[in-house]
């Protein structure tokens, strides 16, 4: 009988063990997303989203702590998703469509993508309502939410956070109204993630004249963010590279701040015959302080079944030996079948959503 009570006991702490969240800081990450297609040649500044490892979706308007083998929830600000001012997807559906890394195709296709993206809208995405449309080049949709590596290359700004913060991050977003009153210029997807960064690291990022004529930018963004977490290294600033799966679309371009896209791309021409005075003052604003290097010559690459440099606790990313690989990984398979069992990644409850 003792024996049994000691097992008894053993197995119990064990399983309490399990179920507790290891010691150690949370972590947040800024992803600068790179601009493609058409939409991405007329405005090349990119998209924001940021990236919690400790907060997860309970439906995609709703937050909640994560639990036992749940990757975190990037959220980020859309147009076109029934009026909801952000929208948070679990990190690997928002990345590839799917719900556990083994189902990560090597190389896709449209007909590929089409699949992942009905399949993991059908599962996990009607709560938004019947009326969101996919999205097209005019106008945004769902499409939007999930499998972005298919269609850029994504680059994460990983930086600490502590558990008081998530807490307190996750209390603010489900009691404020999520409606959206999105703006190109003033209300952006970087102006989401510059409040998201204030509400952290408070009265730090806001705008400013120059560069890009007080518009937010992901580019700008991520440039504030690297020089704050100079002058605070306990913030463990780290840059890691998000491959674009091949097949689907070109090579994502490179995040343009909005005075380098007036000024090196074909709107110059225009701008500067009809008023040679704003083009001078947008190529010194680009020469001035719109020139940011960002990303680091090799930075390290993050691949689908190795995360854990972005996913784990920071003192364990810190570990060589425990962050991801410096190429991208071929999938065990490049088929569209997939597993029977449902992975813990997806994290979302097929609840219906109102709005306030």
């Amino acid at each position: 009988m003792r024996e049994l009570r000691t097992t008894a006991f053993a197995m119990m702490a064990l399983t309490i063990l399990a179920l507790c969240p290891a010691p150690g800081h949370a972590q947040a990450a800024l992803l600068m997303e790179e601009p493609y297609g058409f939409f991405g040649s007329v405005n090349p500044t990119g998209h924001n989203a940021i990236y919690f490892s400790r907060i997860c979706a309970e439906t995609p308007a709703k937050l909640r702590r994560c639990q036992a083998g749940e990757q975190g929830v990037v959220i980020a600000r859309y147009q076109g998703i029934a009026g909801y001012d952000w929208v948070a997807i679990p990190l690997l559906p928002y990345l590839y469509s799917v719900e556990n890394a083994s189902e990560v195709p090597a190389r896709v296709n449209h007909e590929i993508v089409n699949s992942l993206h009905n399949r993991y809208h059908e599962a996990h995405l009607l709560s938004l309502g019947a009326d969101v449309h996919p999205g097209n080049v005019a106008h945004g949709g769902w499409t939007q939410l999930v499998g972005v590596s298919y269609q850029r290359r994504i680059y994460a700004f990983r930086f600490k956070t502590t558990e008081e913060q998530d807490e307190a991050f996750i209390a603010h977003m489900n009691e404020v109204a999520n409606r959206t009153h999105f703006n190109l210029f003033f209300n952006n997807c970087s102006d989401f993630a510059r409040r998201v960064l204030n509400f952290y690291f408070p009265d730090t990022f806001n705008r400013s004249i120059f560069p890009d004529a007080g518009v937010a930018t992901p580019k700008q963004i991520a440039f504030k963010l690297e020089h704050y977490a100079q002058r605070h290294p306990e913030m463990q600033l780290e840059i890691f590279e998000i491959p674009q799966i091949p097949g689907y679309r070109r090579q994502s371009r490179s995040n343009k701040s909005l005075a380098e896209s007036l000024t090196t791309t074909v709107y110059a021409i225009p701008i500067a015959i009809l008023n040679p005075y704003v083009a001078g003052g947008l190529f010194a604003d680009y020469l001035v302080r719109g020139r940011h290097h960002l990303i680091p010559r090799q930075p390290q690459l993050l691949v689908p079944d190795n995360l854990r440099a972005l996913t784990g606790p920071v003192q364990e990313a810190e570990n060589p030996g425990s962050t991801g690989a410096q190429a991208p990984r071929a999938a065990a398979s490049g088929t569209t079948e997939v597993n029977a069992a449902a992975a813990a990644n997806s994290g979302l409850k097929e609840i219906k959503v109102t709005h306030e």
